[in-house]
């Protein structure tokens, strides 16, 4: 199998093309650029060149302004001419989308264009058509009539491009053909690269966009292997997750799609797609990107001689159910609250666990922890289904052995002759090798859960290592992703987490996640940070579903009304709506693709018009915005999708 990397075990960037897009160098070992998209109206030139100096100087080394017509593709000139009078040389960037003439008019002034193959040229009207490959073979050669002045035009004032497919925004040609697939995104883009290489055009990056981080990478991943095998080489690729939404949230889902490709060298620029302030946008991408600055010299870790997994279609691994834990059961979530002494009831409300003194009852929340780590019997009876890992000596005096089980490290574990008949936990380094005498013992029928963790630098592929390592072993018993942090702020925390177990989750790997702040770590990551991170992983590898999820796109110049308010008032009145999809979308360029994931859409359809949509049907067309939110409930009422928060 051609890999999608240069390794799965040693960091080693991606080789790929140079391109320049101004006085930057993207691509062929550059260092990992990071940009923003301003959100101001482009015709507004003030209001877009102050947001874009904010934006640099937060750090922006692209800057991307939207121009949907050409109007807007003109105005571009006066917005670089006022910021390289005011001595700003940031690369602007044109979105195009619909309008191959505001293209060609943008590649004239700023020094990248970026189009969307599934609308430059190709409609999206949601029907399914059936090409025969005649008429399919005619609609490519409309491409390149439409798409070569624009190349041309490029090559004429040295402009760079971005193809950059965005997965809801798929042609109804490329969907009959490839249905809403990864396999369907890249070729997508690979049409408009096939004519960019006749005409000896190479000064392009390519991106694969999606809101599911999981498509997001398995579409890279075979966009990779495409070029490799078809071209010989790879074009620098952009990497992002759109409509990622707000918050902690946002941030978790682009760390998952992102960081997953970073980790194996895949990236040569990024945007975190947040429904804030491009400004607030720059921090993350600094703190995904600054991972790498010395990765590749991490511990070496033994190469992949057979990949016994597919990177490019998920199947989670096989294990066997023990108890809660493994087999077709949703991954659990370990609480660690080993940091605390004389635990009371009031201390689990940060897990999910609400202790009623007066009633004398609990209240356990959606996100409610499944295991507990602690070093100490606890003084209370437990809540509901909540269980406790201790150590095992511990454990050995305890009197519940039912709630209570232990944690071994794999030695302890080998001379144990004591063992807990309903759960043992194992904690495996995956920086040492399996023993035979190990294997030996975690094979012989005793129900066990592996606890993964690596203290090398370049942790995941350490602890993807180990899983390839127990499927070629055939040892089927389930494992839990202990991740281990020491950093300094909650966003680099949130980051670290999200990227290294959101990773291995995206592979199929992982029965549950157990996430760990060291002594150094900073003192404001707490254990309901920890909690809701952890659950916030698992949605947002689709792994387990605990809460509403917001396909939320950021702001540009096209947002027909205030998304960061309407996002917050929208999350107000349905965040307790669990396993619900709402998509809230700024404008049609993107929406009714983007939020074909959704249960619900909420998409702009006018200035202060609203368009409600049932996943990819509309349902009301041009709804006030004043009234919007509450038909959006009632639709959602009728669906039979509500719940009264009181029930």
């Amino acid at each position: 199998m051609q890999l999608y990397c240069n390794s799965l075990t040693e960091y080693k960037r991606l080789a790929t093309l140079e391109v320049k897009v101004g006085d930057l160098l993207i691509g062929n070992f550059n260092p990992v650029r990071i940009q923003t998209m301003t959100t101001t109206d482009t015709m507004n030139t003030q209001a877009t060149v102050e947001q874009a100096i904010r934006c640099i100087e937060a750090g922006s080394e692209l800057v991307r302004i939207t121009a949907p017509s050409k109007k807007e593709a003109e105005n571009l000139l006066p917005i670089k001419n006022e910021l390289r009078k005011r001595g700003y040389h940031t690369p602007l960037v044109a979105d195009i989308h619909f309008t191959p003439n505001a293209a060609e008019i943008a590649a004239r002034i700023v020094e990248k264009v970026r189009i969307n193959p599934g609308n430059f040229v190709d409609k999206k009207k949601f029907e399914t058509i059936n090409y025969t490959d005649s008429e399919y073979l005619a609609e490519t050669d409309r491409i390149r009539k439409q798409f070569t002045p624009l190349v041309n035009i490029c090559k004429e004032y040295g402009t760079a491009m971005r193809i950059g497919t965005n997965h809801g925004s798929l042609s109804d040609r490329i969907m009959s053909r490839y249905g809403d697939t990864p396999m369907g995104m890249v070729e997508s883009a690979m049409e408009f690269l096939r004519i960019a290489e006749d005409l000896s055009y190479r000064n392009i990056i390519l991106s694969m966009k999606a809101s599911n981080p999981q498509v997001m990478v398995q579409a890279y991943r075979l966009l990779i292997q495409t070029m490799q095998e078809e071209l010989g080489h790879c074009y620098p690729l952009h990497l992002g997750v759109t409509e990622a939404g707000d918050g902690e949230d946002g941030r978790i889902k682009s760390a998952v799609g992102i960081g997953t490709l970073l980790e194996d060298g895949i990236g040569d620029t990024i945007r975190v797609s947040l429904t804030e302030d491009p400004e607030f946008e720059l921090p993350v991408c600094r703190d995904l990107v600054k991972r790498y600055t010395s990765r590749q010299n991490h511990t070496p870790i033994p190469p992949v001689e057979q990949v016994p997994y597919s990177p490019f279609n998920y199947k989670r691994r096989e294990s066997i159910a023990f108890n809660n834990v493994g087999g077709k059961q949703v991954p659990v979530v370990v609480a660690d609250l080993s940091d605390v002494n004389n635990i009371k009831p009031a201390d689990l409300q940060a897990i999910g666990y609400n202790y009623d003194e007066a009633t004398d009852k609990w209240n356990i929340a959606d996100a409610a922890a499944d295991y507990l780590f602690c070093h100490e019997v606890l003084s209370f009876a437990l809540p509901g289904t909540l269980k406790v890992i201790v150590p095992n000596t511990i454990w050995e005096t305890a009197d519940d052995k039912e709630k209570y089980m232990p944690l071994f490290s794999s030695e302890e574990f080998i001379q144990a002759k004591n063992t807990s008949a309903v759960l043992n936990f194992v904690d495996i380094n995956t920086g040492v090798a399996l023993t035979g005498e190990l294997l030996l013992q975690l094979n012989n029928g005793k129900p066990v859960v592996l606890c993964l963790h690596s203290s090398n630098q370049h942790a995941m592929p350490e602890v993807r290592r180990a899983f390839m390592t127990l499927m070629q072993q055939n040892v089927q018993l389930p494992c839990i992703i202990r991740c281990i942090a020491a950093d300094h702020t909650n966003d680099e925390h949130l980051i670290h987490y999200a990227t290294e177990t959101g990773a291995l989750l995206l592979d199929g790997f992982g029965d549950g996640l157990w996430l760990v702040k060291t002594a150094t770590a900073a003192a404001s990551v707490d254990h309901t940070l920890l909690n809701n991170v952890a659950f916030g992983i698992l949605q947002a590898t689709r792994t387990r579903i605990s809460k509403t999820e917001y396909i939320s796109c950021p702001s540009c110049g096209r947002t027909l009304f205030d998304l960061q308010e309407t996002t917050a008032r929208i999350r107000a009145v349905t965040n307790h709506l669990k396993g619900v999809k709402i998509a809230i979308m700024g404008c049609i360029v993107n929406g009714p693709g983007e939020m074909a994931d959704a249960d619900f859409g909420y998409v702009g359809s006018g200035v202060g018009k609203i368009t409600l949509y049932r996943g990819k049907e509309v349902v009301k067309r041009g709804l006030n915005s004043d009234v919007a939110v509450d038909e959006l409930i009632n639709l959602i009422r009728e669906n039979g999708m509500w719940v009264d928060t009181n029930n």
